[in-house]
């Protein structure tokens, strides 16, 4: 509603607008009412008394709920056996004993009214989603990601299981295993190793784990090394394929290599012998595109001591 002083003063702006030679219709939708609302205010006693609605006679439809019937509802959804029991319920079990008082929607609205319009019995509602973690990288070892994938055997319906360790940062491969079972301990073992292999005790700020959703990354014994190695885990989001999209593209790179076996590995060591060889080359002496052709290896190092270097990395950043 509309104030009578703002009326006035709109309809001031809007005649002085088309004295001035502008349209009416532009006029009034620049005021943000419409053309027929102003002849509806200047027809009537609009721009005298203002908006009368408030001061309406509205009567009681005849169909509304008595205050009697208002009390039988309050009393009857505040019995012992409705207790715990939304209006939802409570009108068809009224409704199977030949009782029917009001709909369900007049349940709501007389509940509401009184203020007991809450979840009954142990139902809680429903908590606000917190908007996702996210970790941002700006330098090695600030956030690791790690993840376990198959390596097929010879022997059909018998695998491997590749655990692996990704700098977010730098790409390098910081610490990898291979084990013939898909265990808690494994992984517990690995993220142990590589953060002693990389000094993380000496770290001012330890780094971020991230990994998905499965049940080896998120078993007690992983969390109680992590806990005790000072790093702080991180997971997907459920039913979200792609938050650890970085390793998941590392299995990729590792089993589309030429040298990778088609028809599996013949045995453990076979298997440990070609993930340390891709390892290896991976950290060495491929050339990541994403790091501007400068493989993990030199990106790490070259980020670490980048203030006392050429600036061989940041240069190849900026001029991309």
């Amino acid at each position: 509603m509309t104030r009578l002083e703002d009326r006035q003063i709109l309809v001031r702006d809007i005649e002085q607008a088309c004295a001035d030679g502008a349209r009416l219709a532009p006029a009034c939708a620049l005021a943000g009412i419409d053309a027929r609302t102003l002849r509806r205010w200047k027809a009537g006693n609009g721009l005298a008394h203002g908006d009368r609605r408030p001061e309406a006679d509205r009567p009681i439809p005849s169909h509304a709920l008595s205050e009697a019937e208002r009390a039988r509802i309050i009393e009857i959804a505040n019995a012992p056996r409705f207790a715990d029991t939304p209006p939802s319920r409570i009108v068809p079990v009224l409704a199977d004993e030949g009782i029917y008082i009001a709909s369900e929607s007049s349940f709501h609205r007389v509940l509401r009214e009184h203020g007991q319009m809450n979840r009954r019995g142990r139902a809680q509602p429903p908590r606000t989603s917190r908007p996702p973690t996210t970790h941002i990288a700006t330098s090695p070892a600030e956030v690791w990601c790690w993840d376990v994938t198959f390596l097929p055997a010879q022997i059909q319906g018998r695998w491997f299981y590749f655990y692996l360790i990704l700098d977010r940062y730098s790409r390098k491969i910081v610490g990898f295993e291979v084990h013939d079972t898909d265990s808690a301990e494994h992984a517990a073992h690995l993220a142990r190793r590589t953060a002693l292999a990389e000094g993380v005790q000496a770290m001012p700020v330890r780094p971020v784990l991230h990994g998905d959703n499965g049940a080896t990354l998120k078993a007690t014994t992983v969390l109680a090394m992590l806990h005790w190695l000072g790093i702080e885990p991180s997971y997907s989001r459920p039913r979200v394929s792609d938050d650890n999209a970085f390793a998941e593209a590392l299995f990729r790179t590792a089993k589309y290599r030429p040298e990778f076996p088609i028809k599996g590995f013949a045995d453990l060591d076979a298997a440990r012998q070609w993930a340390m060889q891709f390892v290896q080359w991976y950290n060495h002496l491929s050339e990541h595109t994403s790091l501007y052709v400068v493989g993990p290896n030199r990106s790490f190092w070259l980020s670490l001591g980048i203030a006392g270097c050429p600036g061989l990395l940041a240069a190849r950043r900026a001029s991309a």
